[in-house]
């Protein structure tokens, strides 16, 4: 018999624990960098809400017109159409961890330049160039997330999106702090809470402990047919909720101004709206990885178009509970859909992260013109209904929710 090499055997037993013991395992919920990641999606949001409460200034400077100021914001979305391609080279590259460290900074530096600009054309350039950024941001950042929640995909993405809503409740208020303190002139300086935000986000998102594989031959075929099971009935669910999403959103404040002929009854309105959303979207995710994603899909989407009817044909106590439950329920959706692109695109996370955001994008710009047109056409409570009865056409499809 031939005795085992001991110094050999020492080697292997000292040597087994740096290449096989991980710090995390990939089943852990890793909270301090979903928690940090999130923290940079309300920094980051909170620069592109900077726009419409400096809109007024911006539009007394360079003597713009509103159609010119309402082309602005087209303007920022319209590289949201480019999502899927970037999704893509994220995947491909392996670079999904740098475009969420810089974005934040990227985004910011044209978002805090707008308060000098010196005409509409470079304004124009400033926010296209913020759009891009935002893309850059929003296409990955959910991808990482998703790498970070382990099994608990959920709770990450509702991490995740409540970062998002926290800072469009918070940046006009930051907003119109910054430049009372500052003034339009030197608005340029809050680019410092990015800056902060990338570096923070450069220390805590270690690349050696990031399970990325960096691909070279994907394409957006391959990604669009490992998710299309999920893709196709989510796709039509998001046509189905943007009416009510998009009509709530964007006329709230406008219909209880109308009914009530408070300005202030319509901002407090929207304000109770989007509070209760953020709480629907910090527990969705969270209940969907206890009860499931349809189970929870299903509650929230049966029960937003009830409570908008109930919200429109009633008044008193009963109008403002059902306000609460609408903005709970229509915007506790998204990190339930979220987490599964994410559960289903293995090999192409970003560039499916990136079809579903650009369909997102799509249906509701779609479904802000549309609930327009049926306001003007048919008044504003009708918009309602109709937007509460197009939300019920969700629910089938659900049932083509494969798992």
């Amino acid at each position: 018999m031939t005795t085992p090499d001991k110094t050999a055997t020492q080697d292997l037993e000292i040597q087994a624990p740096e290449s096989e013991t991980p710090k995390f395992q990939a089943s852990d919920f890793q909270t301090s960098r979903v928690a940090t990641i999130a923290f940079a999606h309300f920094v980051h949001d909170l620069y592109t809400s900077f726009l419409a409460p400096l809109l007024p200034l911006i539009i007394e400077k360079l003597s713009l017109t509103l159609s010119q100021a309402g082309l602005l914001s087209t303007v920022m979305q319209i590289p949201s159409l480019a999502n899927p391609f970037i999704g893509l080279f994220a995947d491909n590259k392996g670079l999904a961890r740098w475009l969420v460290i810089l974005a934040p900074t990227l985004t910011a530096i044209p978002m805090s330049l707008i308060g000098i600009a010196p005409s509409y054309e470079m304004l124009l350039v400033l926010v296209f160039v913020a759009g891009i950024s935002v893309s850059l941001f929003h296409v990955p950042a959910p991808v990482t997330v998703a790498r970070y929640s382990g099994k608990f995909k959920g709770r990450g993405m509702s991490f995740f999106m409540t970062g998002g809503e926290f800072a469009r409740t918070m940046g006009p208020i930051g907003a119109v702090g910054a430049v009372s303190f500052l003034g339009l002139a030197r608005f340029h300086f809050v680019l410092v809470l990015a800056l902060a935000t990338s570096v923070m986000l450069f220390m805590a998102l270690e690349p050696s402990r990031e399970p990325v594989k960096a691909k070279r031959r994907g394409s957006l075929t391959q990604a669009y047919k490992e998710v299309s099971h999920v893709l196709n009935p989510l796709a039509a669910i998001l046509s189905a909720r943007a009416m009510m999403h998009g009509s709530m959103g964007m006329f709230l404040t406008v219909y209880v101004e109308q009914a009530t002929g408070s300005l202030w009854l319509g901002g407090t309105a929207l304000t109770l709206y989007e509070a209760t959303g953020v709480a629907g979207i910090l527990s969705a995710g969270t209940l969907s990885d206890r009860l499931g994603r349809q189970r929870v899909l299903f509650w929230a989407l049966a029960v937003a178009p009830v409570s908008i009817l109930l919200f429109t044909l009633t008044s008193g106590v009963i109008q403002i509970i059902s306000l609460l439950v609408t903005g709970f329920t229509v915007l506790s959706t998204t990190p339930v859909m979220l987490a599964l692109v994410q559960e289903n695109a293995e090999e192409n996370p970003a560039a499916a992260n990136g079809l579903f955001m650009m369909i997102s994008f799509a249906v509701r710009s779609l479904a802000v013109v549309a609930a327009g047109a049926i306001a003007d056409a048919f008044g504003m409570n009708m918009m309602f209904i109709i937007a509460a009865l197009a939300g019920f056409t969700a629910i089938p499809f659900l049932i083509k929710l494969k798992k």
